[in-house]
């Protein structure tokens, strides 16, 4: 019987190490740009067509690669960054597995060309499939750039896998986002299909998150920053009032890395806890700088996940330092005594005596008694409990005399003879309850209708015969708000754009991250255009549908949910009845889009059960 046990092939062994390195386009846009930044560049340039899947390309200024280390980079296992096994514990560059560049080879076309500054001529290389088919001298500026084609060409159930453009094109903003914001001071280009949709000039570190934030966010940072002998903790936090219900932008770096750190993340929610709502979000930027012996960065394939060795104490750390920040800026609501119309407070004198506090009672006053003949007068005599009691006598008469004899809607009717009792109204056909459920009698008991689901329900099912029928009705805005979008959320508009404007929203560009708000839909009443935009956009970049459909429903419930009755608000009695009306209509009135149940029935058994 022959050996089974065999050496694979090195470019089915690369395929296979792609797979954990590279997963869509995004990660080739990672690797090549954190070489980049290790090769000391000053400015980046990344060009992308079809969100990655025909071309990535990225242009450094960097310190370049002679002809021998530009064939070796793309070996396994290559790397400049470590000799020994120590170095993997006192790592300070980005890339260091030598696997990114021969893993893109293994699954792509790639061109790279490089030139030192001492070298007269740079060297180009071109890998087809992990098979070297060119190397060549040639003249090119100083640094690299490295053309990554036709990713997955070899590898088609990869390929098919790929979400759609617009997914993948916010995947790529994502890795470009987490990379530049600890990067200030390099100059980043980004080009998509042949425009320029990114530039962010060399900036501080508050500067570079207003360039991708958008300038609103100028005004919610407040600044961290911490030094202790475990590390240094710095950054910034957006103040409570501005915590988004949807997506916020939350980061944490350590020794300007990116990472995902949900231990991290609930202290810093527990710092927040008592000033926001539970279903909040705060933004924050915050940045580690520790020893890097005290870290390990190498348990996942991404290096997107670290573990620290004082995770607990610096748990502590970061829970203490964001909350001190809030309260030395005032996030936290205070007595202000240094307003100049705040009350005087008079200073404590221990010789002075204060006059006994006097309250003035005028014992003749009767606020039962109202007399329609004269004001009443302290002056006047005091009226005995008999000629109250009458008061009240004359008083129902004329209300019975006024209302008259009522055969129906009554609790009790009169008994005839002897003592009547009161009539008592009995509610309405619609009745309210705590402004939150609608109350109505069927045939088999008692139904309860949540006002704030059961309008969820109905709005949802307009807006999407809008989005499909496109037959949206827009009012014009007097005054057309202006919508300030992050780099995201500007990326990640055009997916929604057109299925807003059949919804009733007209936007116009105002250059580079901003839109004008012309129009809205004529349904809307007392919102905010641009709030409501926006946490659909949020909306769309969490779910990441890329299915037509998929989007539009959750497009149409996220509008409906933020323009539904809420609850506390007072209905009348013909709002309740169109709402009851209207939800009946809807092919599935028993439950949101979402499934959450919206008509509950209190049967009669159970309520003569309650009754015994």
């Amino acid at each position: 019987m022959s050996d089974i046990i065999h050496l694979l092939p090195d470019s089915i062994a690369n395929q296979i190490a792609a797979g954990e390195v590279i997963q869509r386009p995004a990660s080739v846009v990672k690797e090549l740009m954190e070489n980049a930044l290790d090769a000391g560049a000053t400015h980046i340039q990344i060009m992308i067509r079809d969100a990655g899947r025909t071309l990535v390309q990225v242009i450094d200024n960097g310190k370049g690669m002679s002809a021998t280390d530009l064939r070796m980079a793309f070996e396994r296992h290559a790397t400049s960054k470590i000799r020994k096994a120590d170095d993997l514990f006192a790592l300070t560059t980005m890339g260091f597995r030598g696997e990114a560049l021969p893993s893109i080879a293994a699954i792509s076309q790639v061109e790279v060309k490089s030139r030192r500054e001492e070298d007269e001529l740079g060297t180009s290389l071109v890998i087809n499939g992990s098979k070297l088919e060119k190397q060549e001298y040639l003249s090119c500026a100083v640094g690299t750039s490295v053309s990554v084609k036709n990713i997955f060409f070899n590898v088609p159930a990869r390929r098919k896998f790929l979400k759609s453009n617009e997914t993948e094109r916010r995947n790529i903003f994502t890795e470009i986002e987490r990379i530049v914001l600890v990067n200030p001071d390099v100059e980043f280009t980004l080009v998509e299909n042949d425009m320029e949709t990114l530039h962010l000039t060399k900036a501080n570190r508050r500067q570079r998150i207003v360039q991708l934030e958008g300038r609103n966010i100028n005004q919610q940072l407040i600044e961290i920053d911490e030094e202790t002998s475990l590390g240094k903790i710095y950054g910034y936090v957006a103040r409570p009032e501005f915590a988004k219900k949807g997506r916020a932008s939350q980061f944490f770096f350590v020794n300007n890395r990116y990472i995902r750190h949900p231990y991290f993340h609930r202290a810093v929610m527990q710092a927040f806890e008592p000033l926001i709502a539970a279903n909040e979000k705060p933004s924050y930027f915050i940045y580690f700088q520790v020893e890097p012996g005290t870290i390990d960065v190498n348990i996942h394939p991404t290096k997107t996940e670290v573990k620290f060795e004082n995770e607990l104490a610096l748990w502590q750390i970061v829970m203490v330092t964001v909350k001190e920040s809030l309260g030395r800026f005032n996030a936290i609501p205070s007595i202000d005594f240094d307003r100049e119309d705040a009350p005087e407070i008079p200073v404590y004198d221990p010789s002075r005596s204060s006059p006994m506090p006097k309250v003035n009672v005028d014992p003749n006053y009767n606020p039962f008694h109202q007399p329609s003949s004269a004001a009443y007068s302290p002056k006047s005599s005091a009226m005995g409990w008999e000629q109250l009691y009458r008061e009240f006598e004359k008083e129902n008469e004329a209300h019975a005399d006024t209302e008259g004899e009522r055969s129906q809607g009554t609790l009790f009717s009169p008994t005839g003879g002897g003592d009547q009792v009161p009539d008592v109204d009995l509610f309405p056909e619609h009745y309210q309850y705590k402004q939150k459920y609608i109350l109505t009698s069927v045939k088999s008991g008692l139904m309860m209708i949540d006002q704030h689901r059961a309008h969820v329900r109905i709005l949802f099912d307009k807006y999407l015969a809008q989005i499909i029928n496109r037959k949206g009705v827009s009012q014009r805005m007097l005054f057309p708000d202006v919508l300030e979008l992050s780099a995201a959320e500007a990326a990640a508009l055009p997916s929604i754009r057109e299925d807003l404007e059949a919804l009733g929203f007209e936007l116009s560009h105002l250059g580079n991250y901003s839109f004008g708000v012309q129009g809205i839909p004529s349904e809307i009443e007392n919102a905010d255009p641009s709030q409501l935009i926006r946490a659909m956009i949020d909306n769309s970049m969490q779910t990441g549908n890329n299915v037509k459909d998929e989007l539009r429903e959750a497009l149409a419930l996220s509008l409906a949910r933020m323009t539904a009755i809420p609850y506390g608000r007072v209905l009348t009695s013909e709002e309740m009845l169109l709402v009851v009306s209207e939800l009946f209509a809807s092919k599935t009135p028993g439950y949101t889009p979402d499934g959450q149940k919206v008509i509950s029935v209190l049967s009669d058994a159970e309520i003569e059960k309650k009754m015994q």
